[in-house]
């Protein structure tokens, strides 16, 4: 069964469920349904519908590009880790081989007193302890100055970089809690936004449906355009992805999926042309354009700039959507589209 022929058939298994949970529904959702008794709230009308959809859709491509933001930052943290862990292992290699050197000073200057502290200090292998103790160690290596004070700098370098790392992986449980909040946020939404719809007719959900982003799209196309110039070879990208399903954090390949901002990234990415990971970034780093003027490749905002699009030429964007939407080629003007556009970039 192909990807538009399943949806289909759960759809309509959604609508049969929709009657018997229908003032349930009501309840999860916010949306008021008629029961045909005395006092009971009036039934929205559908234009109501449509903006409570399409606000908890704003409200998902918002979380989901701080989604996006937080896994950068969790990706970032990671690489430094690596590199941390790296450098720990090399200050620890110092650290411990002038202790060792050391280690033979303090017992042939101390073979006949008390060696306790001394040699207890030394191969405790704190640096914190050894740098809160460096007049001892001073003491220790009498006139080894040199060998001391290469010691306690290779103490000093232990002591931070175990610091850094302690930081760093701090701030990764940090980010990976809040990812995990982000998450759990993007999925209440869209429950809540598949009760509204779930608790309408046929009829009336798409009529909602057809007002929603990426509503009216296409997966049945291929590029025939130029191939001369970085935008060409964004825009041949992104056509080669038509038809990729849409997963929130996805920045490919299609197999993976990808978001709205992940799509045009990575369009630009396969162009040579690095450009910022999310939508508010982009939006914020790149050179800004008159939508009289667009070219194909250039970049289109919407609802406050949560989501993007790439212009493809002829009045039309191809777009990752939303949830259980694939990669899709939309006319520019459609509905959900024109009420929300906020402006254009060019990478």
């Amino acid at each position: 069964m192909g990807i538009h022929a399943a949806r289909t058939v759960a759809t309509r298994t959604r609508l049969r469920r929709g009657a018997v949970l229908t003032a349930l529904l009501a309840v999860a959702s916010g949306v008021a349904v008629y029961s045909g008794t005395a006092g009971a709230a009036p039934q929205p009308t559908i234009g109501q519908v449509q903006a409570q959809v399409n606000s908890l859709q704003a409200k998902v491509d918002n979380i989901g590009e701080q989604y996006d933001q937080a896994s950068q930052q969790l990706s970032a943290a990671k690489t430094r880790l690596t590199q941390v862990n790296k450098e720990a292992a090399q200050a620890q290699t110092h650290f411990n081989t002038a202790r060792a050197q050391l280690v033979q000073v303090a017992v042939a200057n101390y073979m006949d007193s008390d060696q306790t502290s001394v040699l207890g200090l030394l191969t405790s292998g704190d640096p914190s302890a050894v740098l809160d103790q460096a007049s001892l160690v001073e003491q220790v290596a009498g006139m080894h100055n040199e060998q001391a004070a290469q010691f306690l700098g290779y103490a000093q370098q232990l002591s931070s970089v175990v610091g850094q790392r302690q930081r760093t992986e701090e701030g990764m449980a940090a980010v990976q809690s809040q990812l995990a909040g982000q998450k759990n946020s993007i999925a209440k939404l869209l429950a809540s936004k598949q009760a509204t719809l779930d608790s309408l007719t046929a009829a009336q959900q798409a009529q909602v449906v057809a007002t929603t982003v990426g509503a009216s799209g296409t997966t049945q196309a291929s590029y025939s355009g130029p191939t001369g110039s970085q935008a060409d070879t964004a825009v041949q990208f992104a056509y080669g992805q038509l038809g990729c399903p849409y997963v929130w954090g996805g920045t490919g390949p299609c197999a993976d999926g990808f978001d709205c901002s992940g799509l045009v990234q990575a369009a630009w990415a396969a162009a040579g042309i690095s450009i910022p990971r999310d939508t508010y970034e982009q939006w914020a780093a790149l050179p800004h354009i008159s939508s009289s003027s667009l070219e194909p490749g250039d970049l289109l905002y919407y609802a406050g700039e949560s989501h993007v699009a790439m212009y493809v030429g002829d009045g039309y964007i191809i777009d990752a959507p939303q949830t259980g939407e694939d990669v899709e080629k939309i006319p520019q003007n459609e509905d959900w589209y024109a009420a929300n556009f906020d402006g254009a970039v060019r990478p």
